[in-house]
């Protein structure tokens, strides 16, 4: 399959192509509450994924993702882009049950590329140990492919993204920085290796961390998608506490450090720095660092809140991950910001 098929398509890929976060907060604010006793989890609250209760022991959880293509390669496209989609069911505690397809493609070009795209995310949607099921498609001149993704849960382990406990040391399971790498890779300025290090990250399905992390103490759990790491970890914050941050503990593709430096970096970033400026207190941090913070990532990796006397433990059992994990932070006594960053 020829590497350029799908770069005509594409002017902005990933999750970098989501709207503002402050502007979705403003939308669903206006849109009705739904009462049912049964809704465990619904829009109203930031989460990964809805979760309806059944039965007592058994909860659905209904989750969709889908964008625009950060890379050239069909396939590859539909193996990220599927991975991406199924991630939100292994961020709220479940497992995949089946999924269905969602597609925009231009009637006029080579349907053997959209094939590609399938076959790749119904080759995720296999190995996460689900059934694709079908879909929906569109005409649309830009290509756009994801999952509407069905999986469970017992109701009462339900993963939230705002259950942590001061004290909780914080596990980032994927390195930051690949909105950056795969912005500049589309412009020539990116390295072979420090793309392909991006593309190793988002197919990898988080359902091996999140498997291993269920035989600890954890407490919330969320992934970090397009709004960036400060966007997500922000999420997990409440009145009651904020998060520690240290960077030097930070894992990232260490070239986007130096391409943020030649100012390549992403809108989708922009948007996050704006929304996110009176919610985090960054001291001290050089401005490609901020950067890499603030920088979307598709398919990116899951942050894990751990009881502190887990942490370590967690941490060496997720040792064998590819790519690694690593403690970023801890959760702290409420102080003057959401999220408190230094170096």
């Amino acid at each position: 399959m020829d590497m350029r098929n799908l770069k005509k398509f594409t002017a902005c890929g990933g999750c970098v192509a989501k709207l503002p976060q402050g502007m979705l907060k403003d939308v669903l604010t206006k849109i009705p509450k739904f009462d049912d006793p049964n809704l465990l989890v619904g829009f109203d609250t930031s989460d990964d994924g809805a979760v309806y209760k059944l039965t007592d022991d058994i909860a659905i959880i209904n989750t969709l993702d889908f964008f625009p293509s950060m890379v050239n390669d069909p396939y590859l496209f539909g193996l990220i882009a599927a991975t991406n989609a199924l991630s939100d069911v292994y961020a709220m505690g479940g497992s995949v049950v089946s999924a269905l397809n969602i597609v925009c493609f231009p009637e006029d070009e080579d349907p053997a590329i959209l094939g590609e795209i399938l076959r790749g995310g119904a080759e995720k949607v296999l190995e996460a140990g689900g059934v694709l099921c079908g879909g929906h498609s569109i005409n649309d001149e830009e290509p756009k492919y994801g999952l509407s993704v069905t999986g469970v849960v017992h109701p009462d382990k339900i993963m939230r993204n705002n259950n942590c406990s001061v004290g909780d040391k914080i596990i980032l399971t994927k390195p930051l920085g690949v909105g950056i790498i795969t912005t500049a890779y589309k412009a020539g300025e990116a390295t072979e290796e420090s793309y392909a290090r991006a593309i190793r990250g988002m197919q990898r399905l988080n359902k091996y961390a999140v498997e291993i992390a269920k035989n600890y103490r954890i407490h919330s759990v969320t992934d970090v998608t397009g709004f960036g790491f400060l966007g997500h970890l922000n999420e997990m914050v409440t009145p009651e506490y904020s998060i520690s941050v240290k960077t030097s503990n930070i894992l990232y593709i260490e070239e986007a450090e130096r391409l943020a430096a030649e100012d390549i970096i992403t809108g989708g970033g922009v948007k996050n720095r704006k929304f996110l400026q009176d919610k985090v207190s960054l001291r001290g941090l050089t401005t490609p660092m901020e950067e890499i913070l603030f920088d979307p990532q598709t398919s990116g990796g899951l942050l894990i809140s751990v009881h502190p006397d887990d942490a370590e433990e967690l941490l060496a059992a997720l040792g064998d991950q590819d790519p690694p994990c690593c403690i970023v932070g801890e959760v702290v006594q409420r102080g003057e910001a959401n999220i408190i960053v230094t170096q």
